[in-house]
């Protein structure tokens, strides 16, 4: 299942070191190779609600398999595309088939393993999502440069071929519900999310148009008014509004929306400033991100064994503030005499705060849930963190533009005006995670009472 997720949350982030090789092969322009990382984001985002619900109701089993024929057959695609275009729709049906996958992994842990053994299986989730959203620019750039773009699709055909007969051979057919499908639910979200999604995407990009706004205030009633729905479906709504009567779930919810904001407003920023203001190329821009990611991965699984015996918020207020400090750090050292060595630190106090984030954060969301409702409440979780993810790449792009002009006009040349730009961008994302710290101070340590409420079968250690 980890190694599917791992995949997809690789394809975010990869695509952000080949921008200059895209340019040249397909001849595209820069609001062209935006859209090869929009598109992928706004496919994925959108059906989320319902493929979370979707796996509920056919078993994540078969929905990981199917999201993972769909994500692989795509991303041969992707690699074979020989225009802008074509590579752009190819990653539209990449991002579906990233949205079937990404709630299932989540849904299964939780249904699977035993509470005291399921914050060590959330420590490899975590692992696995906070290495591979920094691996990526590691691997494009490695690829990239090496054997060509093309290439940080074809690895995934590979892996996918091996995820599915991983999935056919190791996981469980785990209980279904019934399948009922809230139409009117499904086709209000969907409209929503893509309005809202498109609508952020696309205003930060074109200096927030009129347009762009009424897309945004439109999704955003569309959204209430699916809640308002989803409070009078009494069958089975897509997202069961119960879930957020439990109170971990719903602080959760808020903490990992700062951090999929973070991610997405940290990442292509700080390879930008690696590639365009220090002057490295695209594997030693990724070789910078090692420090991060080693001491992420060395962490994570160690921390989520501790999850199942310590205060979460102890572990979240580390992992989320050691975010905060990196990303003030980031800002405070970013100009156009930075060295590596001076990025180095920032770089080990990132990975320590995705070591101390991932997963502490789902395993306290998702421990109490109903089992039946594991997959609903995944989708949402999911689509929360990728909705952060949007919002975040947006404002950072919105700031860096606005401080980008503020420095010009204040006499400074072009290169040392996206250095400082830059510089100022980093405290927008330092100052949401700070916030997501304080949210997960109101995470209440699950009791035996809590425990013992959940309904259905009760899972397995496997």
């Amino acid at each position: 299942m980890v190694i599917g997720f791992f995949m997809i949350l690789l394809d975010q982030t990869i695509v952000a070191v080949a921008t200059e090789s895209l340019e040249q092969s397909l001849g595209a322009g820069p609001n062209e190779i935006i859209w090869v990382t929009s598109a992928y984001l706004l496919a994925f985002a959108v059906p989320l609600l319902f493929t979370g619900r979707l796996g509920d109701q056919i078993g994540p089993k078969k929905a990981t398999i199917i999201g993972l024929v769909i994500f692989t057959g795509a991303s041969l695609w992707c690699g074979l595309s020989g225009s802008i275009g074509m590579l752009i729709v190819a990653r539209v049906v990449q991002g579906f088939g990233a949205a079937m996958v990404s709630p299932q992994s989540l849904s299964v842990i939780t249904r699977v393993f035993r509470q005291e053994s399921r914050g060590a299986a959330m420590g490899v989730w975590g692992a696995v999502a906070g290495i591979a959203t920094m691996v990526g620019p590691i691997a494009g750039g490695l690829l990239v440069d090496s054997v060509g773009w093309e290439w940080i699709f074809f690895i995934n055909v590979p892996i996918g071929v091996i995820a599915v007969l991983a999935v056919l051979r190791l996981v469980p057919s785990l209980p279904t519900s019934t399948h009922k499908y809230d139409v009117v639910g499904i086709v209000l979200s969907a409209i929503g999310m893509f309005l809202f999604v498109f609508g952020i995407q696309q205003g930060s990009e074109r200096d927030w148009g009129a347009v762009y706004v009424v897309m945004i205030i439109a999704g955003v009633a569309l959204m209430a008014t699916f809640i308002w729905w989803q409070s009078k479906v009494r069958t089975e709504p897509l997202v069961p509004l119960r879930l957020f009567q439990n109170r971990n779930f719903a602080v959760g919810n808020g903490a990992i929306s700062t951090m999929g904001f973070v991610v997405a407003g940290t990442m292509v920023p700080l390879m930008m400033f690696l590639q365009l203001v220090m002057g490295l190329s695209a594997i030693k821009a990724g070789l910078v991100l090692v420090p991060m990611a080693v001491t992420s991965g060395i962490l994570a699984p160690f921390v989520g064994r501790l999850a199942d015996r310590v205060d979460p918020r102890v572990l979240t207020v580390i992992g989320y503030g050691s975010m905060a400090g990196a990303a003030f750090w980031l800002a405070i050292v970013m100009s156009p005499t930075t060295s590596v060595p001076q990025i180095i630190g920032p770089m080990i106090l990132l990975g320590i705060g995705n070591g101390f984030v991932w997963a502490p954060t789902s395993s306290t969301t998702m421990r109490t849930l109903d089992l039946k409702i594991a997959g609903a409440g995944s989708g949402v979780y999911n689509t929360t963190r990728q909705v952060g993810a949007v919002i975040g790449s947006a404002a950072i792009a919105a700031v860096l533009q606005t401080r980008m002009t503020s420095h010009v006009a204040e006499g400074a040349d072009p290169h040392t005006a996206l250095a400082n730009g830059l510089s100022d961008a980093f405290f927008l994302p330092a100052a949401v995670i700070l916030v997501g710290a304080l949210i997960t101070l109101a995470f209440r340590t699950p009791g035996r009472r809590e425990q013992g409420e959940r309904a259905g079968t009760a899972p397995q250690d496997s």
